[in-house]
C-alpha cells in the first residue's frame, strides 16, 4: 500500500483541507499520514473561529519519523500559514524524498486576483520556492500570476495561460497545472504542461453554477490518490475534475445546501467508479 503524506491545517468543523485529504486518499487506497499545520475550530467562513498554530511541533515530528524509519510514497503540501512554515516543509521534503517520492505542491494562497488576507508578495515568492521542489504543482490562476510576477487577468486567452505555464515550469516543477482555466463560455477545467516531453495538455468540463469552501483541496486531494494508483497525470486530472463537479452538483441538489463545504462523502462511490 501507498503511504502519502499530506501537510495542511485541520478544521474541526467545515469540509476541506486535511478533512478532506484524509478520508479521500484514504477511500482511493493509499495510507494517509498527516501533519496538521494548524487546528481550527471551524473553517474561515465561519465567523469567530478558533486557531492554534503548530508550527512548533512539525519538526519535533519530522525528527520522530526520521528515528522511526518512516518513509513516504507521496508528500503533499496544502494550506501554510507563514513563511518560517513552508522553510520548516522544504527542509522535510530534503528530508525524506527518495529518488521514488512523488512530491505534490497545492501552493494555497489566494483566489479572484488577489491574496488571502494574512499573505503578502513577499508570501508568494517563498511559495513559489517551494514550487521549486515539486514533481507536480496544482496553482490556480491567481497563485500562479503572484508567484510569476505576470499580471492577472480575468479575461485572458490560450497563450497567455500557456506563458503562465512556461514561467511556472521555469521555478523547476516537473508537471505544471494551471486550475480554473476557461478557454470557453460555460467551460472551466485545467491546463498542464509536462516539462519533460514539452507537450500541453487541456481538459475542460462543464461550469457548475456555484462555488463552496474547500472544492480545491477535494481536487489536489483526488489527483494525488489517482497518481498513487499509477494513473497518469493527465487522467488524474481529468478525474479530479469531473469528481469536483459531480460533487457540487450533487451539493446543490441538497436541500440544505451546505454553504461551508460539498458533500463529497455522497459521491465517494462515483469518484471509485471513475477510477
Amino acid at each position: 500500500m501507498k503511504r502519502v503524506l499530506t501537510i495542511q491545517d485541520i478544521s474541526c468543523l467545515g469540509k476541506c483541507s486535511l478533512t478532506v485529504a484524509l478520508p479521500l486518499i484514504s477511500a482511493m487506497g493509499s495510507e494517509a499520514v498527516i501533519l496538521p499545520t494548524a487546528v481550527l475550530s471551524t473553517h474561515t467562513m465561519f465567523k469567530g473561529f478558533t486557531c492554534k498554530d503548530l508550527e512548533d511541533q512539525i519538526r519535533p515530528i519530522a525528527d520522530h519519523w526520521k528515528k522511526e524509519g518512516v518513509t513516504f510514497d507521496a508528500i503533499y503540501t496544502g494550506y501554510l500559514g507563514t513563511e518560517e512554515e513552508i522553510e520548516l516543509i522544504k527542509a522535510l521534503i530534503t528530508d525524506f524524498r527518495t529518488p521514488k517520492t512523488l512530491v505534490f505542491i497545492d501552493p494555497a494562497m489566494g483566489d479572484n486576483g488577489k491574496l488571502y488576507p494574512a499573505f503578502n508578495e513577499a508570501y508568494a515568492k517563498r511559495n513559489a520556492s517551494l514550487c521549486a521542489m515539486g514533481d507536480v504543482i496544482v496553482p490556480n490562476i491567481t497563485e500562479a500570476a503572484f508567484m510569476t510576477g505576470m499580471p492577472y487577468k480575468e479575461q485572458y486567452d490560450e497563450a497567455y495561460v500557456k506563458e503562465l505555464l512556461q514561467k511556472l515550469a521555469a521555478l523547476g516543477a516537473k508537471t505544471v497545472v494551471l486550475t480554473g482555466v476557461s478557454l470557453s463560455e460555460g467551460k472551466t477545467g485545467v491546463m498542464g504542461f509536462d516539462t519533460e516531453k514539452q507537450t500541453y495538455f487541456t481538459y475542460q468540463n462543464d461550469r457548475v453554477p456555484a462555488a463552496y469552501h474547500g472544492t480545491g483541496d477535494i481536487y489536489s486531494s483526488v489527483v494525488v490518490g489517482a497518481l498513487m494508483r499509477g494513473i497518469s497525470w493527465q487522467d488524474a486530472v481529468r478525474i479530479a475534475a469531473d469528481y469536483t463537479a459531480k460533487t457540487i452538483e450533487v451539493t446543490l441538489e441538497n436541500p440544505a445546501k451546505p454553504w461551508y463545504g460539498v458533500d463529497f462523502e455522497a459521491t465517494i462511490p462515483d469518484l471509485l467508479a471513475m477510477l
